[in-house]
């Protein structure tokens, strides 16, 4: 395109040629001519390319400066059919419980719920929504095993007190106090009713309870 603009350009001018230019002095010309407009051009894309590379080293100037934003954290807080706090997999609509993460087993579709980074520094790694620490803070429980009617703490700190915040004793169940801290903590199933064993301290498990 370079020699086309240059031919056309020679051609308006050869007219105005002194009288006597011979065919070497024309060529010489031509290329001359050429070369100008070539080399103007090369200097253009040059000078854009230059542009263009100084704006990306200047962005990654700035990244490095001032450092790259963390990602936004999802957000895994869900509630389960049980009315409990759970895990929220990556197809926003399977709600783990909080026992089922970091169970070794993949229960979301993806594995996101035994992720490294989820499971490997138990219970600091996890979303604080799926722990209960136990009145000794040494020991803690999944958030889904609070107000089981199950004594998990080994202290009864997850069933009693306002640390839990248990509801009362469900229907299936009876409200007494305990002879023994043992699986149970104030709460016994119905079906220890009337079965000839002491559960509760005032013998009212024998005697007031019926299945």
């Amino acid at each position: 395109m370079c020699l086309a603009v240059a031919e056309s350009s020679l051609k308006e001018n050869e007219q105005n040629l002194p009288t006597g230019a011979t065919l070497d002095q024309l060529d010489c010309c031509r290329k001359c001519f050429s070369w100008t407009l070539c080399t103007r051009r090369c200097i253009c894309v040059s000078a854009i390319s230059l542009i263009i590379l100084g704006i990306i080293i200047a962005i990654i100037a700035l990244t490095v400066i001032i450092g790259i934003p963390p990602p936004t954290p999802v957000n895994r807080l869900c509630v389960t059919t049980s009315k409990q706090t759970g895990f929220l997999c990556d197809n926003r609509e399977t709600c783990l419980s909080a026992s089922e993460v970091c169970d070794t087993r993949q229960n979301c579709a993806n594995g996101e719920d035994e992720q490294e980074a989820l499971c490997s520094d138990l219970p600091k790694s996890l979303p604080g929504h799926l722990i209960f620490y136990c009145k000794n803070r040494r020991l803690w429980i999944y958030a889904d095993k609070r107000c089981n009617g199950f004594n998990d703490c080994g202290d009864c700190s997850d069933e009693i007190g306002p640390q839990a915040n248990c509801p009362p004793c469900g229907s299936e169940s009876w409200s007494c106090t305990l002879v023994v801290f043992y699986d149970y903590c104030t709460c016994i199933p119905r079906s220890f009713c009337r079965d000839g064993i002491q559960h509760c301290f005032d013998w009212s498990d024998e005697y007031l309870c019926t299945r």
